[in-house]
C-alpha cells in the first residue's frame, strides 16, 4: 500500500522541507514506481539518497518515534 502523500522531486528544495523527525519514505523512478521503503530520520536519509542518486522521486510520513516508524515499514513493505 503506498503512502498517501503525492510524489515530489527529490531534490535538495524537496529534502529542505521535510521535517527533522522519524519516519517512513519511499523512493521512486521517473515513472512513480516504487524502489525502496525505509524508515529513519527523514531529513538525514533524504540527503543521503539524494547525494547517491538513489530515486527521482519521494514521498515520506513521519512517525512518532522510531518503533513506528519501524511497524510502518514492515505493514508497508508486505503490502507491496
Amino acid at each position: 500500500m503506498p503512502l498517501k502523500k503525492g510524489w515530489e522531486p527529490l531534490n535538495r528544495s524537496t529534502v529542505g522541507t521535510v521535517p527533522d523527525r522519524y519516519g517512513i519514505y519511499e523512493l521512486g523512478d521517473g515513472n512513480g514506481n516504487v524502489i525502496a521503503v525505509d524508515h529513519g530520520p527523514l531529513r538525514d536519509d533524504l540527503k543521503e539518497a539524494l547525494g547517491y542518486g538513489d530515486g527521482e522521486q519521494v514521498r515520506w510520513q513521519a512517525t512518532q518515534n522510531r518503533e513506528e516508524a519501524e511497524r510502518l515499514v514492515e505493514e508497508h513493505r508486505e503490502r507491496l
